[in-house]
């Protein structure tokens, strides 16, 4: 557990911004290796968010979206003598970040119609916001974890 996956130790900070989150993004945007492609979507996606939101930094908007995605607590499957239970655990810190992100994306892709940058942008807003559909997701996590309260003491 805890092991540091190559893409970990070999990520190098974005050109625009200098953030490794936003290259780390960017990496899982992309689709077929196109690389240029996924970048050309994100920063016109920051580049709307910039015009929507005036008074803070687009990375700074986009970093605190993420935040606002990334779960606390999850639900894992345990068999107990028979039964599966939803038993609540704790998120470390990067699986927190790829679930905020591939929720994130699943949201954008969800979508139908118009630009994946403009999805992108609208998505990342709504996060920043605390609203959305990826927000939603983490909510329905949280929520499905502390229904699940009871069988807390089945953790490993």
């Amino acid at each position: 557990m805890g092991s540091i996956t190559a893409s970990r130790t070999h990520l190098r900070p974005d050109p625009q911004f200098g953030s490794l989150l936003a290259s780390k993004f960017i990496n899982c945007l992309m689709e077929d290796g196109k690389k240029s492609v996924a970048q050309g979507i994100f920063y016109r996606a920051m580049e709307i968010v910039t015009k929507k939101i005036t008074d803070v930094e687009p990375i700074e908007v986009f970093n605190r979206a993420i935040e606002n995605i990334k779960p606390a607590v999850e639900v894992r499957s345990k068999r107990v003598g028979g039964a599966a239970y939803q038993v609540p655990m704790q998120v470390n810190r990067n699986r927190q970040q790829s679930l905020a992100i591939r929720w994130l994306l699943q949201a954008v892709r969800e979508k139908k119609g118009r630009g994946t940058h403009e999805k992108l942008a609208e998505e990342i807003i709504a996060a920043f916001k605390r609203e959305g559909a990826a927000v939603t997701k983490r909510d329905n996590v949280h929520r499905m974890a502390d229904a699940n309260k009871a069988f807390a003491h089945f953790a490993w």
